[in-house]
């Protein structure tokens, strides 16, 4: 929960325009990579069902952190555009 509320925050953020997406973007997607390395040193740890629901997870947050990164440069280059077109 609190890395998607620190994907929202950084989504806010990168709404404002300039560089400091790039940063925000970054930051969100190590913090989900963080988590899913977490879930991966478990699974080592596990076996079975329950090994492979700890790397169903893991993938789960990256291609979520993946996709906020993108939405969090998304934002930024849909503001340039309209910034732009004023």
């Amino acid at each position: 929960m609190k890395l998607i509320l620190a994907a929202a925050g950084a989504l806010a953020l990168g709404a404002c325009g300039g560089k400091g997406d790039d940063k925000a973007a970054s930051d969100v997607e190590q913090a989900f990579e963080n988590k899913a390395d977490a879930l991966d040193r478990a699974a080592d740890n596990a076996s079975g069902a329950t090994e492979e629901r700890l790397e169903d997870q893991a993938e789960v947050y990256r291609r979520t952190g993946e996709a906020a990164a993108e939405a969090i440069d998304d934002v930024d280059l849909n503001s340039q555009a309209s910034t732009n077109g004023q």
